[in-house]
């Protein structure tokens, strides 16, 4: 008869094996998408300095002090401060928040409603589905940065109307690429036994369609995360994202983009260098993803 000891060492050692199998898969991910393992550590780490940027860093990312204007790299302030004082550390740090929200905010809300709006253009087809892809076709014969200039100008410049700007272009590119796979589930014979049992649209929408679309739609989310976090910062660099004194990598590109490029060429090279590796990051890991989720592209 087993003993309570007995039982302990063997949950102990389940527990053991199911570690083992984690750290077995992870490995041979790592092997088979090194490029996405090396974007991911990317995306984790500007996650991690933005939730953590208060223990990493204890300036004040909006703090003013005239007195350390424009200290170069080194010392206290190991990247240097800014025309105010500030150090660019922690305005890095705590800009990593802005990229991170304003771009999963607008990826998500956008790959959502293209989703959604996809799915129900190739359900529905005839006069609905013309009309939707004919609109589609007017709001991608725009550069994404036009039309978004044009949204925030109406609106004005703030975080938020920064985030419709962005999130409006990105939903007929994410209609488009679902709405072609949604076609091929519409024909598929469980539709049809779903309409014959007397289901209403929107529940064969909801729970037949859109979970086997789900693979382009988490493809197209992680893609436009990277893109929303170069509009952001292409808008904020115009003056027409993110305002002063909010910490925005765009704003501190543009602050040190022309009067200081010369005498503290330092404040423009570190949000670059901060947007570079974002963008590069979340498109390795997205190439990851849809290598993984894409059929075509399987190799095993």
């Amino acid at each position: 008869m087993a003993t309570s000891t007995d039982i302990a060492n063997k949950a102990r050692l389940e527990e053991l094996r199911e570690r083992q199998g984690y750290l077995q898969k992870a490995v041979y991910l790592i092997r088979k998408q090194p490029l996405g393992a090396f974007g991911f550590f990317l995306v984790m780490s500007i996650v991690l300095m933005g939730v953590f940027a208060p223990l990493v860093t204890s300036h004040d990312p909006i703090r003013v002090s005239f007195p350390d204007m424009l200290m170069p790299p080194g010392g206290e302030f190991l990247l240097g401060t800014d025309q105010f004082g500030r150090d660019i550390l922690t305005r890095l740090l705590y800009g990593a928040r802005t990229a991170l929200f304003v771009g999963c905010t607008a990826a998500f809300i956008g790959s959502t409603a293209g989703l959604i709006l996809g799915v129900t253009s190739a359900y529905l087809g005839g006069t609905f589905d013309l009309i939707f892809q004919r609109l589609c076709d007017i709001m991608q014969s725009f550069p994404l940065i036009i039309m978004a200039l044009a949204i925030v100008s109406i609106f004005g410049p703030s975080v938020v109307n920064v985030i419709i700007a962005i999130t409006i272009p990105f939903i007929p590119d994410c209609a488009r690429v679902v709405r072609s796979g949604a076609l091929a589930q519409r024909q598929m014979p469980y539709i049809d036994a779903a309409r014959a049992n007397g289901f209403s649209s929107a529940r064969i929408i909801l729970r037949h369609i859109v979970p086997n679309v789900m693979a382009p739609y988490l493809i197209m989310i992680t893609t436009f995360v990277g893109h929303a976090i170069l509009l952001e910062a292409s808008l904020s660099f115009l003056g027409l994202g993110v305002q002063e004194p909010t910490p925005a990598w765009g704003l501190m590109l543009q602050g040190g983009a022309e009067e200081f490029a010369e005498s503290a060429p330092w404040m423009a090279i570190w949000p670059g260098v901060a947007i570079s590796l974002a963008v590069f990051g979340f498109n390795m890991f997205g190439d990851a993803v849809r290598d993984m989720l894409d059929p075509k592209l399987r190799t095993e």
